[in-house]
């Protein structure tokens, strides 16, 4: 079986309520030089993501952060911003989208 690239989890509102109010959360998958999405965007609503495998990298308008395994990072979504797998080999994060 394989499975699909994103897969929709449910977390407690209340985990979170010192970032916003949670309005989606997934796994994301993100194949050896895979990004999502494809290009920076914005949008009304921060994300945490929350790498468990791999290494992820963001392009946070001219910036390049690195996210490391067992680590986490907020993106403010009015920021130009991109997600990268930034290793030879998958990289799983959860990302959980707050407002």
């Amino acid at each position: 079986m394989q499975l699909p690239q994103i897969i929709k989890i449910s977390l407690p509102k209340s985990c979170f309520e010192s970032v916003g109010e949670i309005i989606a959360e997934a796994i994301v998958y993100i194949d050896l030089n895979g990004e999502r999405p494809h290009e920076k965007h914005t949008h009304d609503h921060n994300h945490l993501f929350i790498v468990t495998k791999g290494e992820a990298k963001i392009l946070l308008d001219n910036e390049e952060i690195i996210v490391k395994k067992d680590d986490a990072f907020i993106v403010d979504g009015s920021i130009p911003h991109s997600v990268w797998n930034n290793l030879d080999s998958e990289t799983v994060m959860i990302g959980i989208s707050v407002k």
